[in-house]
């Protein structure tokens, strides 16, 4: 299996398209404690983006618009610039601070003229979202999760993402080491042993991997296993179970880390995941 592939079936992504239409007037879109990003596709006309700084990004030929994370921003267009679009919430299966959400930028806007890979599955989303189909609101939503998948894969084959989890596997070296540690998160690795599978000094894999990753090897590790923990713990496992399997010698310690973490205890978390 690719490495990419690896990582969506540990974190599952999920799409619900809430508007398709002419977009008139302003959109406002806040976190407001909902751990989902949002998806915008502009498939004509003119559309202005207000990020959270309050900075103005004019689109004016078909277009993705990605937040990966819960960001504040605003969509506006007046009637005469006739603006069509879709626009999607995307969730992680365990919450926004998720290793793929984190891969990513805060906002991506990407013409599609400029990314032949991904207007093949914009035009069937677009087609089914201006027709009236039966199943039409049930096919847009697996649509856009395809077009998500095909998103990342565009963001790793052409270099789009300079640090995060997406680097990593991109990269001829390091990816040896970062399935290493996707296969066993249970293992207590060593630089050493990480830097050899990667066939790299220790000194040079250590600046190798903070400079792709953008945190170092032990960071990530944490990471990765507490968004493990998450994974499993909303499937229901009991946490000593989930502490066994992530890389830790019980309840407690996975505690310890997952507080370090998130802030929260395992049971804080899931019950806060919970309500949402």
């Amino acid at each position: 299996m690719d490495q990419l592939s690896e990582v969506l079936t540990k974190f599952s992504i999920s799409a619900g398209v809430f508007y398709t239409g002419n977009l008139c007037g302003l959109s406002n879109f806040s976190p407001d404690g909902v751990e989902q990003g949002h998806l915008h596709l502009l498939e004509s006309g003119r559309i202005n983006v207000i990020d959270h700084h309050g900075k103005t990004i004019v689109i004016e030929e078909p277009s993705v618009m990605f937040f990966p994370r819960p960001t504040q921003h605003r969509l506006m267009a007046e009637e005469r610039d006739n603006a069509q679009i879709v626009c999607a919430s995307v969730r992680y299966g365990t919450g926004a601070g998720n290793p793929l959400a984190n891969a990513l930028p805060e906002m991506m806007v990407i013409k599609l003229s400029e990314a032949g890979n991904l207007q093949a599955s914009t035009k069937l989303l677009f087609e089914e979202a201006f027709a009236e189909e039966n199943g039409r609101l049930a096919m847009m939503d697996r649509l856009t999760e395809v077009f998500i998948i095909h998103l990342l894969r565009y963001a790793m084959d052409s270099g789009l993402v300079k640090q995060g989890l997406l680097s990593g596997l991109a990269h001829p070296q390091l990816a040896k080491a970062i399935r290493a540690i996707h296969d066993a998160p249970d293992k207590g690795w060593a630089l050493e042993e990480l830097a050899e599978l990667s066939a790299m000094s220790r000194s040079k894999f250590a600046e190798e991997f903070r400079d792709t990753m953008g945190q170092t090897a032990g960071d990530y590790i944490l990471e990765w296993r507490i968004a493990l923990a998450q994974t499993l713990l909303k499937k229901g496992k009991p946490v000593g179970l989930v502490a066994n399997e992530v890389g830790y010698d019980n309840a407690s310690a996975l505690a310890r880390a997952f507080r370090k973490k998130t802030g929260h205890s395992p049971k804080q978390w899931l019950n806060a995941t919970s309500v949402h």
